[in-house]
């Protein structure tokens, strides 16, 4: 016999069987505390703060300076590598945000217990201890490299039926997210590594073993001039060598004779210099840049 579709409780109904007690399931609108992190949250740019954690949790799961990996959909990466972006993403979310790490949950956002959930699939797993209170809950779409939030509380009600899995986790039933929860902002792009524009054949030269450091980081900024080269790709690039920073600095005498400028956003006067064509380098940025009009859009 085939299963019938889930039917949810719908806002006023009594949410029944949780850790809270009984009470009643309130639509966004009508929720204060749901109201209260809405406000808190609404000075704050979101959306940017959010692409510049999941891109540090992405850099710190991938751990390219030891590994040399820079694609989390390559085979070399291990599903539950992936899948621990998430649990990567809760602290660097605190950082961005300057949220304490707060019991009984992830965090207090204007003195409400929030959980803060993520996932590179379709949906979340939603433990036990955060039935009913609120969450933000990321998608990321690894594929076209972009993300978006909601802040939505969890009712039991509306949480996947059965017993979850091991760990007592359930996922957010389709309706209710659709319905019930409130978007903080809507697909937003997370950076490309500037290491997958390269072809397979520039890719096999610039992560070889050999030659060294500098002649291979003088072929990755030749290949990606224009493009903003974050510290992170040089150094997984150098993966396991001595200060691939300083190499990436004495690379300068050779790409001036490919008619090409070494930026670096540490030093005030190259970033103006990259201002001067319409470039903002980050102090952990690179790029090579032609000055003579030909360089590419930075990316």
């Amino acid at each position: 016999m085939s299963r019938g579709r889930l039917v949810l409780q719908e806002p006023g109904d009594l949410c029944m069987g949780t850790n809270t007690g009984e009470h009643i399931l309130r639509a966004p609108a009508e929720d204060s505390e749901l109201q209260d992190v809405l406000s808190w949250l609404a000075p704050h740019d979101v959306a940017g703060l959010y692409t510049g954690a999941i891109a540090n949790a992405i850099d710190y799961v991938l751990d390219g300076a030891r590994t040399g990996r820079y694609d989390l959909q390559s085979g070399e990466v291990h599903p539950g590598e992936r899948a621990s972006v998430g649990a990567k993403l809760e602290y660097e979310v605190l950082r961005s945000f300057s949220l304490p790490k707060a019991a009984p949950l992830d965090t207090l956002i204007a003195g409400v217990p929030v959980d803060i959930k993520a996932t590179v699939g379709a949906n979340w797993a939603i433990p036990s201890e955060a039935h009913c209170h609120l969450c933000i809950c990321t998608q990321i779409q690894l594929g076209r490299n972009r993300h978006r939030s909601w802040l939505v509380r969890t009712h039991k009600s509306w949480l996947y039926r059965g017993k979850g899995n091991r760990d007592g986790k359930r996922g957010l039933a389709v309706q209710a997210w659709d319905k019930w929860s409130v978007p903080l902002y809507d697909w937003t792009p997370l950076p490309v590594n500037p290491l997958t524009l390269l072809t397979p054949e520039q890719t096999s030269r610039v992560l070889a073993e050999k030659p060294g450091q500098e002649e291979r980081l003088t072929l990755m900024f030749r290949y990606l001039a224009g493009h903003i080269i974050p510290r992170s790709v040089i150094s997984t690039v150098g993966a396991g060598r001595h200060d691939p920073l300083r190499r990436a600095r004495g690379v300068r005498n050779r790409l001036a004779k490919d008619g090409l400028t070494l930026l670096c956003g540490k030093f005030p006067e190259q970033r103006d210099t990259a201002a001067a064509h319409a470039i903002t380098l980050g102090p952990e940025d690179w790029i090579a840049l032609r000055t003579d009009g030909e360089h590419e859009s930075a990316g």
